[in-house]
Parts: structure tokens; sequence; C-alpha cells
């Protein structure tokens, strides 16, 4: 089915997101007819925007996005599994940029279960021709060339994402979402200070790991090399969904506790 996509008002070819990728993006997930982690998704949404020092309108409170995705999305098209990509973005409509108001557009991917590992692992590689920023807008989703840059060159390669290094030429993350590195009962996820993005799909998935000790999470500097060492690897993109990574370059990677331990967050919400 092809994506459902929804607007605040008519899009004008005027807009910031367009000409200056003035926007900043965050997902929202729809499970079994019903919004999950909405409150950790609608309290980023905020901190990226301010981030990006945006006027947040008084009408963006939790329960305007709760009564908004169930009007547009779940009661008005039926959509009982899928994952929300929210993009909010400046207009120009004032004097100084700073006082602009904004608007919104969001896109509706459907699928089985978003929390669900997608079936056919991801074969990767890393790319040392480019990196990725580690400062205060490196973590939330916003315009970024190294992205599209990064895909281009996966497709190119016939690959399905590739990993990106941060200016130390250590492990940032993907152009799609972060990775979990499994050595042991050790899972090692790159930190934010490194580049990877902020997710709340990733944190409530660790945090639960933690809660029931089914694995130690640690927080590290990874340089590549590294990635090698691993026993399995998770890629979690909030904008996509999550996958088992099979095949980086030579090295293959087994994903059965991954798959195991995701099962076990499923079954808890």
């Amino acid at each position: 089915m092809e994506n459902q996509y929804f607007t605040s008002d008519g899009l004008n070819i005027k807009n910031r997101a367009f000409l200056l990728g003035d926007a900043v993006k965050v997902s929202f997930f729809v499970r079994n007819g019903g919004l999950i982690m909405d409150e950790e998704c609608y309290f980023f949404l905020m901190a990226s925007m301010r981030k990006m020092r945006m006027n947040i309108p008084l009408t963006y409170t939790l329960e305007f996005f709760q009564t908004l995705f169930h009007k547009d999305v779940i009661d008005g098209k039926g959509i009982k599994n899928g994952i929300i990509n929210f993009q909010v973005f400046r207009n120009n409509d004032a004097v100084t940029v700073s006082k602009s108001s904004v608007s919104y557009f969001y896109e509706v991917t459907e699928s089985d279960d978003v929390l669900a590992v997608h079936q056919r692992p991801l074969e990767m590689d890393l790319t040392k021709e480019i990196n990725v920023n580690n400062n205060l807008l490196s973590n939330i989703r916003v315009h970024c060339p190294e992205n599209i840059y990064g895909g281009i060159y996966a497709e190119e390669n016939d690959l399905d994402d590739v990993i990106l290094l941060n200016p130390n030429k250590r492990i940032a993350r993907t152009t799609s979402g972060n990775l979990l590195f499994l050595e042991g009962n050790v899972i090692k996820v790159p930190r934010q200070s490194e580049g990877a993005y902020i997710s709340p799909l990733m944190e409530n998935f660790v945090t639960f790991l933690h809660k029931n000790n089914l694995a130690d999470i640690q927080e590290h500097e990874i340089i590549a090399f590294e990635s090698q060492k691993a026993e399995e690897i998770l890629m979690i993109s909030d904008e996509k969904g999550i996958f088992s990574v099979g095949k980086i370059r030579n090295k293959t990677f087994e994903s059965s506790r991954f798959i195991e331990m995701v099962e076990s967050w499923k079954n808890s919400f």
C-alpha cells in the first residue's frame, strides 16, 4: 500500500524546508491500532524544535498529537500498524527568521509490526570518504547531506546501508539509525557525543533490557575495527524500523539472540 501524506495546510514551494532544509523530523509509532511511546516521541520533538530555535505553538501539546494521529491515521485511514514520520518546518512569514511560525508535514508507512525485526538481514560497509559531526545538532533528525551521499553510495555498491564515522574515525551511526553491538552479555552502543541519533525507539528497547537484566548495556567510543568483533549487530531506525545486520565486508553475523530480546520486548507492550 502507498504511504499516506498529511499537512497542516497547503505546501508552499517557498517553504524553508524545501529551500534550506530548515526542518526537524521525529517518528511516532502505531501498533495494534494505538500509539505507543507517544510521550517519549513528543518530548523528543519538543527538544528537537528547541535545539533548532523554532517557535513552538501553544497548541503543540501531547494531547494535540494524540488526537491528530487518531483522527487522521488510526481512525481516518484505518492504519493499525505503522511509522508516522512527522516533520516540522519553519515558514517564511515574519520579518525575522526567529519570529517565523511553523507548519508540519507527515508521512505514514504501514508495517506488519513496528517492533518486529525485519526478516532480511542487512549488508553494510563503512565509508571513510565522508564523516558526520558530533555536535548539538548531530543527534536530532535534521537535513543531513551525509545521509544522502551515504544512501547513494550504498545503492551504487549493492549495500543496504553504510556505517558513518565521526571526525575522530569512530562509529557514529548509519544513514538510517543507530547500531547496537552484542559481545557475550554486553551490548555496546555508540555514545550520543560520538554522533549517534537520539532514538526513543532504541532508548525504550535498551531500558527494557537493562531493567530485566537481559544484557549489560554500555555506551562506548567504538573504533571502526570493533564492528568486526561483534557476534551480532542490530540496527534500530526510528524512521524505518528494526533490522539485524547480516554482513559487514567479509564478516557475517548471527541474529538469534537479538531477535529473542526483541521478542521479549514486544511482549512487554
